[in-house]
């Protein structure tokens, strides 16, 4: 299993040695390094990455601001010289907290245990059917009988080919349960179904009579999504 990986770190000794130990494992694809959080979280809007090596001091956006964001959607490794943000990383979900300076080992021990939960990421994405919150009870939704999902403020509409469902889980909850290429987020408000666009003209999916904007945040990705290049 190829896991494509960047290195967030703005000291160049730390870079290197991070680098360097990434490189010494061959299942580790390292596709870019970064020295400053604002950079690494433009490419990371338009860019699938599976793991992320984050220093925590990085100037005017912190670690731990990126965090914040939202916009990271998989495993984080931290790797810093402070051991009080230890907390608050695992409090935002990351997979390691590694103190500088630190051994291959441990390094080694980290990235393991970030592969385990990608591996685990994959077997549940081979499920065909989800489970959302409806007002009182879980209802059992398949995958291949959703059309689209809506945001509709507090709200997600759950479009399928029999009903519509509302929930209160977020555009967020959704896309970490649904894989990306079988329900793909579009825009803000809309999450489609790739297998149930019927044409896409404009910046604009047509599923049954519905017409859905796709937005400039998930354009690319999108179209990359459905192997398609967009010019």
């Amino acid at each position: 299993m190829s896991i494509n990986c960047i290195i967030i770190e703005d000291e160049p000794l730390a870079l290197e040695r991070t680098k360097n130990y990434v490189l010494k494992l061959p299942f580790l694809n390292l596709l870019t390094t970064f020295d400053n959080g604002i950079d690494a979280l433009v490419y990371l809007k338009s860019n699938k990455v599976d793991l992320i090596f984050l220093d925590i001091n990085l100037g005017e956006l912190s670690g731990i601001q990126l965090l914040e964001t939202g916009t990271i959607n998989c495993e984080v490794i931290i790797i810093t010289a402070y051991q009080e943000h230890a907390l608050k990383g695992f409090e935002l979900n990351v997979t390691d907290y590694l103190m500088k300076p630190y051994s291959f080992n441990r390094f080694l021990q980290a990235v393991n245990r970030a592969q385990d939960n990608l591996s685990k990421t994959v077997t549940e994405n081979k499920k065909n059917f989800i489970f959302i919150k409806t007002e009182y009870r879980l209802e059992k939704i398949a995958l291949n009988e959703i059309l689209y999902i809506e945001g509709m403020r507090d709200y997600r509409r759950i479009h399928t080919i029999h009903k519509k469902i509302m929930t209160l889980q977020t555009f967020k909850e959704l896309e970490q349960e649904i894989p990306a290429n079988v329900i793909s987020r579009v825009h803000k408000s809309f999450m489609v179904s790739i297998e149930k666009i019927e044409s896409i003209e404009r910046d604009r999916i047509k599923i049954k009579d519905v017409l859905i904007p796709i937005s400039e945040t998930y354009k690319k990705p999108f179209f990359e999504l459905i192997n398609f290049k967009n010019s």
